[in-house]
């Protein structure tokens, strides 16, 4: 199964894998594991175990049924390169990816040490873009090392939530870095000058930009409803993807 996405980077999700376990402190107040607890009280198909680790192999083929290009955003309700997903499954997963050029599949991680050794043996599909997740100086940024070793077309970051000052990033053969702040009932608060610095260096290291929201508190240090804080930074949208990207799908 396949789901529009109101995620503002993607237009679908594609889960072949459901659940996972926390790793680092952008995991604390995840909002997967809340939406499946959510779908699980639900009745619906796949959260069966809730938010435990559980593959759906009937969803795999899900991609190869759509000819219109899409841009999908796998495994949003998961990480395809947690532990417990054997190798023979994530090949099956990035051969569908393979088989399907004419889709865009956006993966990101926190398994940034798994996704290097796998790929260490492996080619990346042109259509494949690679991210991790980026929250805090300790966890976050070493993943960005781990992503950059492996011979990717397109290679991207997720700094949301984003909790700390990052300092100096090394941005290099990185071409797209989305910023954002925590939602939800429990969020913790992104500093505006936090933001700002990444996207200075953005800016410099001439990496495409896209600040996808403030979250539950606004540049004003005021909590309220994501909706009202909104996404401007330093007064406007920041919408930038890859060059690749918006070369062969944005202007298609």
């Amino acid at each position: 199964m396949t789901t529009v996405s109101k995620i503002e980077w993607t237009e679908q999700t594609w889960n072949p894998t459901i659940g996972c376990t926390k790793i680092s402190p952008g995991c604390k107040h995840c909002y997967a594991e809340a939406m499946a607890r959510r779908l699980q009280a639900m009745g619906a198909p796949g959260y069966e175990s809730g938010f435990s680790l559980s593959l759906l192999p009937h969803r795999l083929e899900d991609p190869l049924r759509r000819r219109k290009p899409t841009v999908y955003f796998v495994n949003s309700m998961s990480d395809i390169f947690h532990e417990r997903v054997p190798d023979e499954y994530v090949e099956r997963v990035f051969n569908v990816i393979a088989r399907s050029p004419q889709h865009t599949f956006q993966i990101l991680t926190k398994r940034a040490r798994r996704l290097a050794h796998y790929f260490r043996t492996r080619a990346v599909p042109e259509n494949a873009w690679l991210g991790v997740s980026v929250e805090d100086k300790k966890y976050g940024v070493p993943r960005i090392d781990y992503l950059r070793s492996v011979r990717a077309a397109t290679r991207f970051l997720s700094v949301e939530p984003l909790l700390e000052d990052l300092g100096n990033l090394n941005l290099a053969e990185i071409h797209w870095v989305i910023v954002g702040g925590e939602s939800g009932p429990k969020a913790r608060p992104m500093k505006p000058a936090w933001a700002h610095s990444i996207h200075s260096q953005c800016k410099a290291q001439k990496v495409a930009f896209f600040f996808k929201q403030w979250g539950g508190w606004g540049a004003d240090g005021m909590r309220r409803a994501k909706a009202e804080n909104g996404r401007l930074l330093h007064g406007q949208t920041w919408d930038e993807m890859p060059s690749a990207f918006s070369r062969s799908v944005l202007a298609a």
